[in-house]
Protein backbone atom coordinates (compact mmCIF):
# COMPACT_ATOMS: atom_id res chain seq x y z
CA UNK A 1 0.00 0.00 0.00
CA UNK A 2 1.09 3.69 -0.96
CA UNK A 3 2.41 5.92 2.28
CA UNK A 4 0.15 9.27 2.33
CA UNK A 5 2.33 11.79 1.05
CA UNK A 6 4.79 9.95 -0.92
CA UNK A 7 5.19 11.04 -4.69
CA UNK A 8 3.21 9.03 -7.54
CA UNK A 9 6.16 7.80 -9.94
CA UNK A 10 4.85 9.82 -13.17
CA UNK A 11 3.74 7.21 -16.33
CA UNK A 12 5.93 6.25 -18.82
CA UNK A 13 4.50 8.99 -21.11
CA UNK A 14 5.70 12.07 -18.71
CA UNK A 15 8.99 10.45 -18.25
CA UNK A 16 9.89 10.22 -21.35
CA UNK A 17 8.14 13.90 -22.31
CA UNK A 18 10.75 14.64 -18.86
CA UNK A 19 13.61 12.91 -20.85
CA UNK A 20 13.00 14.79 -24.46
CA UNK A 21 12.86 17.58 -23.30
CA UNK A 22 15.85 17.90 -21.16
CA UNK A 23 17.39 16.38 -24.10
CA UNK A 24 16.66 19.03 -26.73
CA UNK A 25 17.21 21.48 -24.25
CA UNK A 26 20.95 19.95 -23.52
CA UNK A 27 21.57 19.51 -27.33
CA UNK A 28 20.53 23.28 -28.12
CA UNK A 29 22.50 25.10 -25.09
CA UNK A 30 25.75 22.37 -25.25
CA UNK A 31 25.97 20.75 -28.42
CA UNK A 32 29.39 19.55 -27.39
CA UNK A 33 28.01 17.59 -24.44
CA UNK A 34 24.63 16.68 -26.45
CA UNK A 35 26.60 14.95 -29.24
CA UNK A 36 28.35 13.23 -26.13
CA UNK A 37 24.81 11.07 -25.08
CA UNK A 38 24.43 9.23 -28.04
CA UNK A 39 25.59 6.25 -26.50
CA UNK A 40 22.37 6.78 -23.87
CA UNK A 41 19.97 6.37 -26.66
CA UNK A 42 22.52 3.66 -28.84
CA UNK A 43 22.34 1.34 -25.38
CA UNK A 44 18.67 1.30 -24.68
CA UNK A 45 18.16 0.70 -28.67
CA UNK A 46 20.81 -2.48 -27.84
CA UNK A 47 18.20 -3.01 -24.84
CA UNK A 48 15.33 -3.57 -27.17
CA UNK A 49 16.39 -4.56 -30.39
CA UNK A 50 18.72 -7.39 -28.31
CA UNK A 51 14.78 -8.74 -27.43
CA UNK A 52 12.91 -8.47 -30.68
CA UNK A 53 13.87 -11.52 -32.95
CA UNK A 54 13.88 -13.95 -29.51
CA UNK A 55 10.40 -12.66 -28.84
CA UNK A 56 8.96 -12.18 -31.95
CA UNK A 57 9.92 -15.85 -33.86
CA UNK A 58 8.28 -17.73 -31.08
CA UNK A 59 5.19 -15.44 -30.97
CA UNK A 60 4.91 -15.82 -34.89
CA UNK A 61 5.07 -19.96 -34.47
CA UNK A 62 2.37 -19.96 -31.79
CA UNK A 63 0.37 -17.81 -32.96
CA UNK A 64 0.09 -20.05 -36.66
CA UNK A 65 -0.16 -22.93 -34.05
CA UNK A 66 -3.35 -21.10 -32.48
CA UNK A 67 -4.70 -19.83 -35.64
CA UNK A 68 -4.54 -23.04 -37.48
CA UNK A 69 -6.56 -25.21 -34.70
CA UNK A 70 -9.02 -23.27 -35.31
CA UNK A 71 -8.80 -23.21 -39.19
CA UNK A 72 -8.60 -19.45 -39.52
CA UNK A 73 -5.44 -19.15 -40.59
CA UNK A 74 -6.26 -18.56 -44.33
CA UNK A 75 -9.26 -16.09 -43.33
CA UNK A 76 -6.44 -14.07 -41.10
CA UNK A 77 -3.89 -13.93 -43.23
CA UNK A 78 -6.11 -13.06 -46.86
CA UNK A 79 -7.77 -9.96 -44.45
CA UNK A 80 -4.61 -8.74 -42.99
CA UNK A 81 -2.93 -8.47 -46.48
CA UNK A 82 -6.12 -7.23 -48.03
CA UNK A 83 -6.58 -4.53 -45.12
CA UNK A 84 -3.03 -3.32 -45.58
CA UNK A 85 -3.26 -2.98 -49.32
CA UNK A 86 -6.21 -1.33 -49.60
CA UNK A 87 -5.82 0.94 -46.69
CA UNK A 88 -2.35 2.07 -47.84
CA UNK A 89 -3.00 2.37 -51.27
CA UNK A 90 -5.90 5.00 -49.93
CA UNK A 91 -3.37 7.05 -48.14
CA UNK A 92 -1.18 7.26 -51.02
CA UNK A 93 -4.11 8.73 -53.13
CA UNK A 94 -4.97 11.09 -50.68
CA UNK A 95 -1.71 12.17 -49.88
CA UNK A 96 -1.12 12.74 -53.89
CA UNK A 97 -4.00 14.65 -53.61
CA UNK A 98 -2.62 16.71 -50.45
CA UNK A 99 0.77 17.46 -52.65
CA UNK A 100 -1.08 18.54 -55.34
CA UNK A 101 -3.47 20.99 -53.85
CA UNK A 102 -1.04 22.29 -51.55
CA UNK A 103 1.82 22.77 -54.09
CA UNK A 104 4.37 21.77 -51.39
CA UNK A 105 8.08 22.67 -52.96
CA UNK A 106 7.10 24.90 -55.12
CA UNK A 107 9.70 28.07 -55.28
CA UNK A 108 12.26 26.81 -53.34
CA UNK A 109 15.63 27.80 -54.41
CA UNK A 110 17.57 25.08 -55.14
CA UNK A 111 20.66 26.32 -56.73
CA UNK A 112 23.11 24.71 -54.10
CA UNK A 113 22.00 21.58 -53.34
CA UNK A 114 24.33 19.04 -52.81
CA UNK A 115 23.53 15.42 -53.89
CA UNK A 116 26.74 13.89 -50.76
CA UNK A 117 24.11 12.84 -48.58
CA UNK A 118 22.85 10.12 -51.33
CA UNK A 119 26.43 8.55 -50.95
CA UNK A 120 26.24 4.81 -50.86
CA UNK A 121 22.56 4.91 -50.97
CA UNK A 122 21.25 2.74 -53.59
CA UNK A 123 18.83 4.60 -56.03
CA UNK A 124 16.40 1.40 -56.62
CA UNK A 125 14.88 -1.32 -55.32
CA UNK A 126 15.80 -4.91 -56.85
CA UNK A 127 12.29 -6.51 -56.67
CA UNK A 128 13.98 -9.90 -57.58
CA UNK A 129 16.22 -9.93 -55.03
CA UNK A 130 13.65 -8.58 -52.43
CA UNK A 131 11.16 -11.33 -53.02
CA UNK A 132 14.01 -14.14 -52.70
CA UNK A 133 15.10 -12.80 -49.21
CA UNK A 134 11.71 -13.48 -47.87
CA UNK A 135 12.36 -17.48 -47.75
CA UNK A 136 16.06 -17.45 -46.37
CA UNK A 137 18.82 -20.03 -47.68
CA UNK A 138 20.36 -19.29 -44.03
CA UNK A 139 17.79 -18.94 -41.61
CA UNK A 140 20.80 -18.34 -38.71
CA UNK A 141 21.60 -15.35 -40.91
CA UNK A 142 18.36 -14.13 -40.87
CA UNK A 143 18.26 -14.00 -37.12
CA UNK A 144 21.40 -12.76 -37.06
CA UNK A 145 20.69 -9.66 -39.40
CA UNK A 146 17.29 -9.25 -37.54
CA UNK A 147 15.44 -9.48 -41.02
CA UNK A 148 12.12 -9.94 -40.11
CA UNK A 149 10.05 -11.16 -43.52
CA UNK A 150 12.23 -14.23 -44.00
CA UNK A 151 12.10 -15.05 -39.93
CA UNK A 152 8.29 -14.49 -40.62
CA UNK A 153 8.23 -16.42 -43.09
CA UNK A 154 10.41 -19.55 -41.64
CA UNK A 155 7.81 -18.69 -38.19
CA UNK A 156 5.36 -19.48 -40.11
CA UNK A 157 5.90 -22.72 -41.80
CA UNK A 158 7.53 -23.65 -38.07
CA UNK A 159 3.99 -23.34 -36.74
CA UNK A 160 2.33 -25.02 -39.68
CA UNK A 161 4.55 -27.84 -39.40
CA UNK A 162 3.93 -28.05 -35.58
CA UNK A 163 0.12 -28.16 -35.91
CA UNK A 164 0.47 -31.42 -38.54
CA UNK A 165 2.72 -33.39 -35.57
CA UNK A 166 -0.15 -32.70 -33.21
CA UNK A 167 0.92 -33.90 -29.78
CA UNK A 168 4.50 -34.46 -30.81
CA UNK A 169 5.05 -30.71 -30.78
CA UNK A 170 3.74 -30.04 -27.40
CA UNK A 171 7.04 -29.49 -25.76
CA UNK A 172 8.39 -27.38 -28.22
CA UNK A 173 4.67 -25.26 -27.68
CA UNK A 174 5.29 -25.45 -23.61
CA UNK A 175 8.88 -23.86 -23.95
CA UNK A 176 8.27 -21.17 -26.74
CA UNK A 177 5.36 -19.95 -24.58
CA UNK A 178 7.70 -20.22 -21.35
CA UNK A 179 10.56 -18.12 -23.12
CA UNK A 180 7.72 -15.37 -24.52
CA UNK A 181 7.06 -15.11 -21.34
CA UNK A 182 10.45 -14.60 -20.25
CA UNK A 183 11.23 -12.60 -23.23
CA UNK A 184 7.70 -10.01 -22.33
CA UNK A 185 9.51 -9.39 -18.94
CA UNK A 186 12.75 -8.89 -20.78
CA UNK A 187 11.18 -6.01 -22.21
CA UNK A 188 9.23 -4.14 -19.18
CA UNK A 189 12.88 -4.29 -18.08
CA UNK A 190 14.19 -2.25 -21.00
CA UNK A 191 11.44 0.05 -21.31
CA UNK A 192 11.98 0.96 -18.19
CA UNK A 193 15.21 2.71 -18.91
CA UNK A 194 13.08 4.71 -21.80
CA UNK A 195 13.72 8.00 -20.88
CA UNK A 196 16.92 7.94 -20.19
CA UNK A 197 17.33 6.50 -24.11
CA UNK A 198 14.89 9.35 -25.28
CA UNK A 199 17.35 11.74 -23.46
CA UNK A 200 20.10 10.67 -25.03
CA UNK A 201 18.53 10.55 -28.92
CA UNK A 202 17.19 13.87 -28.91
CA UNK A 203 20.23 15.74 -27.17
CA UNK A 204 22.64 14.24 -29.85
CA UNK A 205 20.16 14.72 -32.50
CA UNK A 206 19.67 18.39 -31.40
CA UNK A 207 23.40 19.06 -31.43
CA UNK A 208 23.81 17.50 -34.60
CA UNK A 209 21.33 18.69 -36.65
CA UNK A 210 20.31 22.17 -35.00
CA UNK A 211 17.42 23.50 -36.06
CA UNK A 212 18.30 25.47 -39.32
CA UNK A 213 17.24 22.87 -41.43
CA UNK A 214 14.00 22.47 -40.05
CA UNK A 215 13.57 26.37 -40.44
CA UNK A 216 14.63 26.34 -44.23
CA UNK A 217 12.59 23.28 -45.18
CA UNK A 218 9.22 24.47 -42.45
CA UNK A 219 6.94 24.70 -45.68
CA UNK A 220 7.49 20.62 -45.95
CA UNK A 221 7.61 19.77 -42.19
CA UNK A 222 4.58 21.67 -41.70
CA UNK A 223 2.52 19.74 -44.75
CA UNK A 224 4.28 16.36 -43.46
CA UNK A 225 2.65 16.76 -39.93
CA UNK A 226 -0.44 18.21 -41.47
CA UNK A 227 -0.77 15.23 -43.40
CA UNK A 228 -0.35 12.35 -40.07
CA UNK A 229 -2.67 14.42 -38.72
CA UNK A 230 -5.27 14.02 -41.32
CA UNK A 231 -4.33 10.19 -41.26
CA UNK A 232 -4.42 9.66 -37.62
CA UNK A 233 -7.23 11.83 -36.21
CA UNK A 234 -9.51 11.79 -40.03
CA UNK A 235 -8.92 8.55 -42.01
CA UNK A 236 -8.55 5.93 -38.82
CA UNK A 237 -11.34 7.44 -36.46
CA UNK A 238 -13.27 6.69 -39.82
CA UNK A 239 -12.20 2.90 -40.55
CA UNK A 240 -12.62 2.77 -36.89
CA UNK A 241 -15.94 3.83 -37.06
CA UNK A 242 -16.85 1.71 -39.93
CA UNK A 243 -15.55 -1.43 -38.39
CA UNK A 244 -16.79 -0.48 -34.56
CA UNK A 245 -13.07 -0.34 -33.09
CA UNK A 246 -13.54 2.10 -29.84
CA UNK A 247 -10.40 4.08 -32.33
CA UNK A 248 -9.94 6.77 -29.46
CA UNK A 249 -9.73 4.61 -26.67
CA UNK A 250 -7.46 2.21 -28.51
CA UNK A 251 -5.11 5.54 -29.44
CA UNK A 252 -5.04 6.47 -25.63
CA UNK A 253 -4.32 2.85 -24.26
CA UNK A 254 -1.28 2.94 -26.92
CA UNK A 255 -0.31 6.48 -26.86
CA UNK A 256 3.00 6.25 -24.31
CA UNK A 257 4.50 3.66 -26.69
CA UNK A 258 3.64 6.36 -29.87
CA UNK A 259 5.54 8.99 -27.87
CA UNK A 260 8.47 6.52 -27.47
CA UNK A 261 8.18 5.83 -31.39
CA UNK A 262 7.99 9.56 -31.93
CA UNK A 263 11.31 10.42 -29.92
CA UNK A 264 13.23 7.78 -30.69
CA UNK A 265 12.79 8.01 -34.13
CA UNK A 266 12.01 3.44 -34.40
CA UNK A 267 8.80 1.66 -34.37
CA UNK A 268 10.53 -1.22 -33.57
CA UNK A 269 11.31 -0.23 -30.19
CA UNK A 270 7.60 -0.44 -29.32
CA UNK A 271 7.03 -3.94 -31.18
CA UNK A 272 6.78 -6.25 -28.52
CA UNK A 273 5.06 -3.78 -25.82
CA UNK A 274 2.35 -3.01 -28.38
CA UNK A 275 1.36 -6.68 -29.08
CA UNK A 276 1.18 -7.50 -25.30
CA UNK A 277 -0.67 -3.93 -25.41
CA UNK A 278 -3.70 -5.17 -27.74
CA UNK A 279 -3.72 -8.27 -25.94
CA UNK A 280 -4.59 -6.02 -22.77
CA UNK A 281 -7.14 -4.23 -24.68
CA UNK A 282 -8.96 -6.98 -26.27
CA UNK A 283 -7.19 -8.68 -29.23
CA UNK A 284 -6.70 -12.12 -29.42
CA UNK A 285 -2.83 -13.08 -28.83
CA UNK A 286 -2.80 -15.14 -31.83
CA UNK A 287 -4.07 -12.06 -33.99
CA UNK A 288 -2.18 -9.93 -32.20
CA UNK A 289 1.21 -11.39 -32.60
CA UNK A 290 0.48 -12.14 -36.22
CA UNK A 291 -0.92 -8.85 -37.55
CA UNK A 292 0.88 -6.57 -36.00
CA UNK A 293 4.11 -8.57 -36.95
CA UNK A 294 3.12 -8.87 -40.52
CA UNK A 295 1.74 -5.18 -40.34
CA UNK A 296 5.95 -4.05 -39.36
CA UNK A 297 6.58 -5.52 -42.89
CA UNK A 298 3.26 -4.49 -45.11
CA UNK A 299 1.47 -1.88 -42.99
CA UNK A 300 3.40 1.45 -42.82
CA UNK A 301 0.72 3.88 -43.05
CA UNK A 302 3.14 6.71 -42.19
CA UNK A 303 6.26 5.79 -44.51
CA UNK A 304 3.53 5.58 -46.97
CA UNK A 305 2.24 9.31 -46.34
CA UNK A 306 5.51 10.76 -46.13
CA UNK A 307 7.18 9.22 -49.15
CA UNK A 308 3.97 10.19 -51.24
CA UNK A 309 4.32 13.67 -49.82
CA UNK A 310 8.02 13.70 -50.64
CA UNK A 311 7.44 12.60 -54.43
CA UNK A 312 5.34 15.53 -54.73
CA UNK A 313 7.66 18.00 -53.23
CA UNK A 314 10.17 16.78 -55.68
CA UNK A 315 7.60 17.35 -58.22
CA UNK A 316 7.00 20.72 -57.57
CA UNK A 317 10.58 21.73 -56.81
CA UNK A 318 11.27 21.19 -60.45
CA UNK A 319 7.92 21.94 -61.81
CA UNK A 320 6.73 18.69 -63.74
CA UNK A 321 4.00 18.29 -65.03
CA UNK A 322 1.60 14.77 -64.65
CA UNK A 323 -0.90 13.85 -66.45
CA UNK A 324 -3.83 11.34 -65.39
CA UNK A 325 -1.94 8.34 -66.34
CA UNK A 326 1.35 9.10 -64.57
CA UNK A 327 -0.63 9.95 -61.56
CA UNK A 328 -2.19 6.30 -62.31
CA UNK A 329 1.21 4.95 -62.85
CA UNK A 330 2.70 6.87 -59.45
CA UNK A 331 -0.01 5.33 -57.17
CA UNK A 332 0.17 1.65 -58.75
CA UNK A 333 4.31 1.89 -57.92
CA UNK A 334 3.99 3.53 -54.55
CA UNK A 335 1.79 0.83 -53.39
CA UNK A 336 4.30 -1.79 -54.51
CA UNK A 337 7.24 -0.39 -53.57
CA UNK A 338 6.11 0.88 -50.39
CA UNK A 339 5.62 -2.97 -49.34
CA UNK A 340 9.54 -3.20 -49.47
CA UNK A 341 10.65 -0.33 -47.25
CA UNK A 342 11.03 -2.37 -44.30
CA UNK A 343 13.51 -4.95 -45.44
CA UNK A 344 15.76 -2.11 -47.40
CA UNK A 345 18.20 -0.01 -45.60
CA UNK A 346 17.12 3.80 -45.64
CA UNK A 347 14.13 2.38 -47.69
CA UNK A 348 12.12 5.56 -47.57
CA UNK A 349 15.06 7.13 -49.17
CA UNK A 350 15.58 4.16 -51.71
CA UNK A 351 11.69 5.02 -52.49
CA UNK A 352 12.23 8.46 -52.79
CA UNK A 353 14.85 8.13 -55.19
CA UNK A 354 13.68 5.28 -57.11
CA UNK A 355 10.18 7.33 -57.63
CA UNK A 356 12.37 10.55 -58.65
CA UNK A 357 14.32 8.25 -61.34
CA UNK A 358 10.91 6.65 -62.70
CA UNK A 359 9.95 10.44 -63.26
CA UNK A 360 13.03 11.19 -64.94
CA UNK A 361 13.75 13.98 -62.03
CA UNK A 362 17.52 14.58 -60.74
CA UNK A 363 18.09 13.25 -57.37
CA UNK A 364 19.14 16.60 -55.88
CA UNK A 365 15.29 17.13 -54.47
CA UNK A 366 15.46 14.16 -52.91
CA UNK A 367 19.16 15.35 -51.23
CA UNK A 368 17.23 17.91 -49.84
CA UNK A 369 14.45 16.29 -48.01
CA UNK A 370 17.70 14.31 -46.13
CA UNK A 371 18.83 16.70 -44.58
CA UNK A 372 15.40 17.50 -42.27
CA UNK A 373 14.46 13.53 -42.10
CA UNK A 374 15.26 13.42 -38.33
CA UNK A 375 12.46 16.07 -38.08
CA UNK A 376 9.80 14.28 -40.28
CA UNK A 377 10.86 10.41 -39.34
CA UNK A 378 9.60 10.84 -35.31
CA UNK A 379 5.88 11.89 -36.94
CA UNK A 380 6.16 9.43 -39.83
CA UNK A 381 7.39 6.34 -37.08
CA UNK A 382 4.35 7.04 -34.74
CA UNK A 383 2.00 6.61 -37.38
CA UNK A 384 3.40 3.62 -38.19
CA UNK A 385 2.68 2.57 -34.66
CA UNK A 386 -0.81 4.01 -34.45
CA UNK A 387 -1.64 2.23 -37.91
CA UNK A 388 -0.25 -1.36 -36.71
CA UNK A 389 -2.57 -0.52 -33.33
CA UNK A 390 -5.74 -0.02 -35.44
CA UNK A 391 -5.25 -3.30 -37.77
CA UNK A 392 -4.73 -6.40 -35.57
CA UNK A 393 -8.32 -4.39 -33.77
CA UNK A 394 -10.05 -4.22 -37.22
CA UNK A 395 -8.98 -8.21 -38.02
CA UNK A 396 -9.93 -9.05 -34.70
CA UNK A 397 -13.27 -7.73 -35.34
CA UNK A 398 -14.21 -9.23 -38.95
CA UNK A 399 -13.19 -12.15 -36.81
CA UNK A 400 -15.64 -12.02 -34.00
CA UNK A 401 -12.72 -12.51 -31.55
CA UNK A 402 -12.36 -9.09 -30.10
CA UNK A 403 -13.63 -8.62 -26.52
CA UNK A 404 -12.98 -5.29 -25.30
CA UNK A 405 -10.87 -4.80 -22.04
CA UNK A 406 -14.05 -3.05 -20.48
CA UNK A 407 -15.60 -6.48 -20.91
CA UNK A 408 -12.82 -9.05 -19.39
CA UNK A 409 -12.53 -6.48 -16.54
CA UNK A 410 -15.68 -7.34 -15.97
CA UNK A 411 -15.71 -10.43 -16.05
CA UNK A 412 -12.54 -10.96 -14.35
CA UNK A 413 -13.94 -9.24 -11.68
CA UNK A 414 -17.50 -11.39 -11.56
CA UNK A 415 -15.03 -14.49 -11.65
CA UNK A 416 -13.30 -13.23 -8.23
CA UNK A 417 -16.64 -12.51 -6.43
CA UNK A 418 -18.12 -16.13 -7.14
Amino acid sequence: MEKRGQLKRPSLMIQVVIGAVIGTLLGYLSPAVGMEMEFLGTLFMNFIQMVIVPLIFPLIVLAIVEISKAKRFGNVAFKSFAYFFVVTTFLIVLTLVIGALSNVGNGLLIDSISTEALDGIANSIDFRTFILGIIPSNVFQAFADGNLLPIIFFGIFLGISLVTIQEKAKPVLDFFDAWVNAMFKMVNYAIAVAPIGVFGFLAYDVATYGVSNLVSLGQFVIWAYLAYAIVAFVVYPIIGLGFKVPYFSLLKETSDLSLLAFSTGSSSVVLPSLIDRLKKFGVPSSVASFVTTLGYSFNLGGAAVYTTLAVMFVVNLYGASLNVTDYIALVFFLTIITKSIAAVPSGAVVVLLASATQLGLPPQGVALLVSIDFFVNAGRTALNVVGNALAPVVIAKTEGKFVPSSVLNEKESSDLVK
